[in-house]
């Protein structure tokens, strides 16, 4: 029960034997705003025109009816258009027993939806950066709140392993690795592919400048450059599955794999199924085919293959190059395809950064145009923003990018720092402090990059994130951890909790936490429909503050009354099992100790 819908339903009743015209009205039910007294307050100017009087005279009279009715609304008062409704104070405790029972709180019912979430997509030819942590972490917490709502979730990652940028990083380990690998160098495998990748770009641009000061301009300079041609050979060689070739590209993916599982398993991600672009780019060619057999393509002079999307408002757009080669477009509908077909896919996300969202809206014009409509239609492209840092924006092939396996142990780093500091880990043993301070920090990391809305850009600032005050994962977390060090007090001191307290007498502040606990399933359900976890992150650091600061009012082991300390006992126990569930939705553990 949803006591905004449960209040909803009472008010319609009467609203429906008031004025019989405005039955099918949808009706505006909140929460009452602190400054005014009440619980819940209804919005009356919608229902001025089938009561033909006053807002004031309006809410009156609505209000007198809901208390004749002799239910759960007890007392009213009016503020011009607003009818501010108290519920009667026992209703509390037994919505408070009604959670408390409820042990898939704030779960939805499996509804038969099948949803693919594609998330990460990361090129081999270099390490994963902040800018992956932020799309990983976005796509793994949007797949566990679908989850929650009720649909059958398939994690996909597409792994970009194939093109120029990874033959860029192979040719450069060609000229300048001599031999070298992970275990010589004791490099992790996408850090060594990367370090070439970097080299690459460096010789590429020695050898513009070289052709610029020959005469060249800089755009014939760049087509012109030894090194990058070779590497366009090379993707022409691999494309035709030359041996030498594909043996290298083989040996330095496999590296880059091994070092990939190694920062998915730190951040404490996963996915249930993986696409390699090697493997579904021949389908996307097929599909060029197909399209350009039914007239929906054109293929140029040169032999490259475009589609028109000009009467679609945007331009046309280039689906395979003269050479035969492949783009990202011809994988990406070979991919599309591949999903759609063996999964049997309701709805397909990307999460993507904003700078392709054009391309998803070609993909989408395409599958289309090439009669997959029903697919198209289904696709969502979850756009979110850039993370950038205080020095700005980060550079892969400058190798100015934050390196995502770096970040997580700087986290950890000053995690336990921060915490040793504060006292946070006193009495713990080596091992609880090093667990508990690789929880906070990778708690502090993730919820400061998702509670900011996906669409946003956002600033990453990684000692702020590790606040213990304020709108950060720690808080939360040390919240948490409070809450259970009170509760195993109460079991040490012999104190149940788990039997029924209707009858207690509430504070102001029980009922608002009560109030926000309700708000848990609907929370969720909207962070769902908008594919937000900003809005889980927000929700859990209100019921936490909100808690903290009942914390710090009034006693709970120290009550002399055993009936209003057991309520209080369990009232806490619920906003722990809130905050642990709502944190695991974001991919966030919290500590029983801190």
């Amino acid at each position: 029960m949803n006591i905004e819908n449960y209040i909803s339903g009472i008010v319609g009743e009467v609203v429906k034997d008031l004025y019989p015209q405005a039955a099918d009205l949808s009706l505006q039910i909140q929460r009452t705003r602190r400054e005014f007294e009440g619980d819940y307050t209804l919005v009356v100017f919608p229902l001025l025109k089938a009561s033909r009087k006053s807002p004031e005279a309006t809410a009156m009279e609505i209000g007198e009816a809901l208390v004749a009715a002799g239910g759960d609304i007890e007392a009213f008062n009016v503020v011009k258009g607003f009818l501010n409704m108290t519920l009667r104070r026992s209703f509390w405790n037994d919505r408070m027993i009604q959670i408390a029972s409820d042990e898939k709180f704030g779960y939805g019912e499996p509804n038969g939806r099948t949803v693919m979430v594609e998330y990460s997509s990361p090129n081999t030819n270099k390490p994963l950066h902040l800018g992956h942590i932020r799309n990983n972490l976005l796509g793994y917490s949007v797949s566990e709140i679908l989850k929650a709502n009720g649909n059958s979730v398939i994690k996909a990652n597409l792994v970009n392993d194939r093109g120029i940028h990874i033959c860029k990083s192979m040719l450069a380990w060609q000229r300048y690795g001599n031999g070298e690998t992970p275990e010589s160098s004791g490099m992790k495998g996408d850090h060594l592919v990367g370090k070439y990748y970097v080299e690459f770009d460096k010789h590429y641009k020695a050898e513009v400048k070289e052709l610029v000061a020959a005469g060249q301009s800089e755009e014939e300079a760049k087509k012109n450059a030894p090194i990058m041609k070779e590497a366009q050979e090379m993707l022409r060689r691999w494309e035709a599955r030359d041996p030498e070739v594909y043996s290298l590209w083989e040996t330095m993916n496999g590296w880059v794999y091994k070092g990939f599982d190694e920062t998915y398993a730190a951040l404490g991600i996963d996915f249930d199924k993986v696409y390699y672009e090697s493997q579904t780019y021949l389908l996307g060619k097929e599909l060029v085919d197909e399209g350009l057999n039914k007239g929906v393509f054109y293929r140029r002079p040169d032999n490259s293959v475009w589609v028109d999307l000009t009467g679609d408002g945007l331009d046309e757009k280039l689906l395979l190059r003269g050479d035969g080669t492949s783009v990202y477009m011809t994988q990406d509908l070979g991919t599309a395809y591949r999903r759609f077909e063996d999964n049997k896919l309701d709805e397909l996300i990307y999460v993507v950064g904003n700078e392709q969202n054009y391309h998803f809206q070609v993909l989408k014009l395409v599958l289309g145009k090439l009669g997959y409509k029903d697919w198209s239609n289904h696709i969502f492209h979850l756009s979110y923003g850039m993370v950038e840092l205080p020095e700005g924006k980060m550079k892969s092939r400058e190798g100015t990018v934050v390196d995502a396996d770096d970040l997580i142990e700087d986290m950890v780093s000053t995690a336990m720092d921060m915490s040793r500091e504060l006292g946070k880990l006193d009495g713990t043993t080596p091992e609880e402090a090093a667990a508990i301070s690789r929880m906070v920090g990778l708690g502090a990391l993730k919820y400061f990059i998702l509670k900011v809305d996906p669409k946003k850009t956002m600033l990453f600032d990684p000692r702020e994130s590790i606040d213990f005050n304020g709108n950060t994962g720690p808080f939360i977390q040390y919240t948490h951890a409070r809450i259970r060090s009170v509760l195993r007090k109460a079991e040490e001191a012999g104190i149940t909790y788990g039997e029924d307290h209707s009858d207690v007498p509430l504070v102001a502040e029980e009922i608002e936490l009560i109030k926000t606990l309700d708000e848990f399933p609907a929370t969720v359900k909207q962070a769902g429909d908008t594919f937000s976890p900003s809005v889980i992150a927000n929700y859990i650091y209100d019921l936490a503050k909100s808690y903290n600061g009942y914390y710090h009012d009034h006693s709970i082991l120290r009550e002399e009354n055993a009936a209003v300390r057991a309520f209080r006992l369990r009232l806490s126990s619920e906003v722990a099992r809130v905050i642990k569930r709502g944190m695991r939705l974001l991919g966030i553990d919290v500590p029983e100790r801190m």
